[in-house]
């Protein structure tokens, strides 16, 4: 009886501990933008395994004619929880889904959705920018990050590829206006939906937490962009991270840093003053330093900016 009773505890403790990690287990859940537009907002910390590396946004446009995703996510794993969130606010299948950014965690999942039938839509630089980092993504932080979780990840590209720099598509009479920011990565695009006026910037803009300009990032074509968003002044902003904002928290989260970045940093490399000292002097940024990992990516996006225009 005594080893009985000690199995069943066991047994429960097992079961407990299960559904307190299923509980600390991120579930994407489609939230409402407008009565017809949705955005699944991702963590804004890292990838890791229990956000299934979906540490970004995605978008759910439903229509008559089946529903519009706005990027797939980062692999196979994560589709099935993508399409979970799509069920909850749409009886449609998933007909398009619009790669709008080069990140690992923007488009890996194109393949299990091509593979449900679905049509990819991309840029033609968009796909271009894709394959050229097919290999990092492949071998990189999203695997070593998801373990187990990356088995059946296989990269896919756009069945139907867009020219050019910009481009209008619809389905079910949901229009969508694309075009390039070559901002966070070359190829990355936002799109905006003028009946619902929403822009779902990818990773042009970032809120709450604090952009990162990489080696290949661009920030001159990050402000270009945002000044293009500016002139459209959407109600509605879905940035590539953070929750849903309007142009106000944009501009103070995202834009006045790229602001920053091109005519104060920028404007230092291109005048011949030591990095250092534009650096230091820049350091402690109080209009900034509510942004989340402000600490590990300020200095860093303050070199490579330096670097960039100095190079011009």
């Amino acid at each position: 009886m005594q080893r009985t009773s000690t199995v069943i505890a066991g047994a429960l403790a097992l079961l407990a501990t299960t559904f307190a990690h299923a509980e600390d287990t991120y579930q994407p859940k489609a939230e409402p933008v407008t009565d017809s537009v949705y955005a699944i907002i991702g963590p804004t910390d890292a990838r890791t395994y229990d956000n299934h590396g979906m540490n970004a946004n995605y978008g759910v446009i439903a229509t008559d004619e089946g529903v519009i995703l706005i990027d797939s996510g980062p692999g196979a794993f994560s589709g099935p929880h993508i399409e979970r969130a799509v069920a909850e606010v749409s009886d449609e299948p998933i007909r398009w889904v619009v790669n709008i950014g080069v990140q690992d965690h923007r488009w890996l999942g194109n393949d299990y959705f091509q593979d449900k039938g679905a049509e990819i839509i991309a840029f033609e630089k968009t796909v271009d920018s894709q394959k050229e980092y097919t290999g990092q993504h492949m071998e990189g932080r999203l695997p070593d990050a998801l373990k187990e979780r990356f088995e059946g990840t296989e990269p896919a590209y756009a069945d139907r590829v867009l020219e050019g720099d910009a481009a209008t598509i619809t389905l079910g009479g949901t229009e969508i206006e694309l075009s390039l920011t070559d901002a966070h990565f070359p190829g990355d695009a936002m799109a905006y939906l003028p009946e619902s006026d929403v822009a779902f910037t990818g990773d042009l803009v970032y809120v709450d937490r604090m952009l990162g300009v990489h080696p290949w990032s661009n920030p001159k074509n990050g402000l270009e962009a945002f000044e293009r968003l500016e002139e459209i002044d959407p109600k509605h902003v879905v940035p590539g991270h953070g929750r849903v904002s309007d142009m106000e928290r944009a501009r103070r989260d995202s834009g006045d840093y790229y602001d920053f970045l091109v005519n104060t940093v920028g404007e230092a490399a291109r005048n011949f003053e030591t990095m250092d000292d534009v650096m230091d002097a820049n350091e402690d940024l109080e209009a900034f330093k509510h942004l989340e990992h402000y600490d590990s990516w300020h200095r860093t996006n303050m070199n490579r900016t330096f670097i960039l225009f100095e190079g011009m």
